[in-house]
């Protein structure tokens, strides 16, 4: 019978060194090893928590994970070899854990807080990196009603009500008015009481009281599923966001010569006056593209077929992309029923248009673009193509003239 692993994780948060006893090396697939201890002052991945993070004797962490009442502390097979049985020395990563535990206390806040409010039942929980997320049994919240949840969440963070921890047995479960009701067990299970917010039972760890959550802000909501999806973040998450977004604020206010308060209305006046140009661009976009059709137009007299096939009308631009390139056909088209080929000696590509009844595009071209080590595709009366080398795109529009 394999000795059970104690769980220091509850009430041990630091950096400092932690002592324990290494019971097992096992390995596992995919290159990986477990370490089993004594004990551990390392949260395993469950309840929506990630895993802690940290060293054994200096070997990293990849996971931690509890299977089979067991925790394991997932290494790489190569780092187990420095490892062995006995007394070892236990390093937590204390930054990302007090990160977990302020925001998990923060979700139970606020999956209160909204349950207080708005009658909706937080159904799952998840932490990432950068934002956590609640899944609420709603299928609208207004943001008037996310910034009175969000107020009301920090007066309780200001008011510092105590977090308490629960185990029952001893204690009665059914005492409590639990936020998320639980199968029945037969093992003790934790009920986290934020006093006067909420009672849930839950196995992740949580600061002592509301106060040392700092700050709560919640980044908005979407609809997901039938339910809202609440995006969140707190503590010091709320500082290095705010951090960002004043940089970046600023950067703006100094491009745009207003002040900070007034970037809003400078970015959609400035996003008003870029469209405004966009479509002068386009008028004489659409002009320039006319003109230089019109110039490809007394080809057009000869597009009479000769042997039933039309001829083919071909023309490179050495100072067009294939965005002006295509207008440049479009406009074309538009004259005449033509045979068009059309390069973009910059980008070494080309289109080909066609607007004649019962012609093909395809024999032709695939025939010249194999033979001079072009790529390309599309379908009887539109086809394009690329080009490695200019040299290739030469040959190839000499091919077909």
């Amino acid at each position: 019978m394999r000795m059970k692993t104690i769980p220091h994780y509850y009430d041990y948060n630091s950096a400092e060194p932690f002592k324990a006893a290494i019971l097992e090396i096992r390995h596992l697939a995919a290159g990986t090893s477990a370490v089993t201890l004594d004990a551990t002052i390392f949260y395993p991945e469950g309840g929506g928590q990630p895993a802690d993070r940290g060293a054994i004797n200096g070997v990293p962490l990849l996971n931690v994970i509890e299977k089979d009442h067991e925790i394991l502390h997932i290494i790489s097979r190569e780092n187990a070899e420095k490892l062995a049985p006995g007394i070892a020395e236990l390093a937590l990563d204390a930054e990302r854990r007090r990160d977990h535990t302020v925001h998990h206390t923060g979700q139970h806040l606020l999956s209160g807080t909204i349950l207080r409010m708005t009658g909706a039942y937080t159904l799952s929980m998840h932490m990432g990196d950068e934002t956590c997320t609640i899944d609420v049994d709603i299928k609208d919240l207004p943001a008037e009603t996310l910034v009175a949840v969000e107020d009301a969440a920090q007066t309780a963070i200001e008011e510092d009500h105590p977090v308490i921890t629960h185990l029952c047995p001893p204690e009665n479960i059914s005492a409590f008015p639990l936020r998320k009701q639980i199968p029945h067990v037969d093992e003790v299970i934790r009920v986290v009481e934020i006093q006067g917010c909420d009672f849930s039972p839950c196995c992740g760890t949580h600061l002592r009281s509301t106060g040392q959550i700092g700050v709560l802000r919640v980044l908005g909501a979407e609809k997901y599923k039938g339910m809202s999806r609440v995006y969140f973040i707190a503590g010091r998450r709320v500082l290095r966001d705010s951090r960002l977004l004043r940089r970046n604020a600023d950067i703006v206010s100094r491009a745009l010569k207003v002040p900070v308060a007034e970037t809003g209305a400078g970015v959609l006046a400035l996003l008003e006056k870029i469209s405004k140009h966009e479509q002068k661009l386009k008028f004489f976009q659409e002009g320039d593209a006319m003109r230089k059709a019109k110039s490809l137009a007394a080809a057009f007299s000869g597009m009479e077929k000769t042997g039933g096939n039309p001829r083919v009308v071909t023309a490179s631009f050495m100072d067009a992309d294939m965005e002006e390139t295509l207008r440049i056909g479009k406009a074309a088209q538009s004259l005449a029923p033509a045979v068009l080929v059309l390069a973009s000696e910059p980008e070494i590509k080309f289109a080909a248009f066609s607007s004649v009844n019962g012609f093909d595009l395809r024999p032709t071209l695939k025939t010249a673009l194999d033979a001079n080590h072009g790529r390309g595709g599309g379908g009887p009366s539109f086809f394009q193509g690329v080009f490695e080398k200019l040299e290739d795109l030469h040959a190839f529009m000499a091919a077909l003239r």
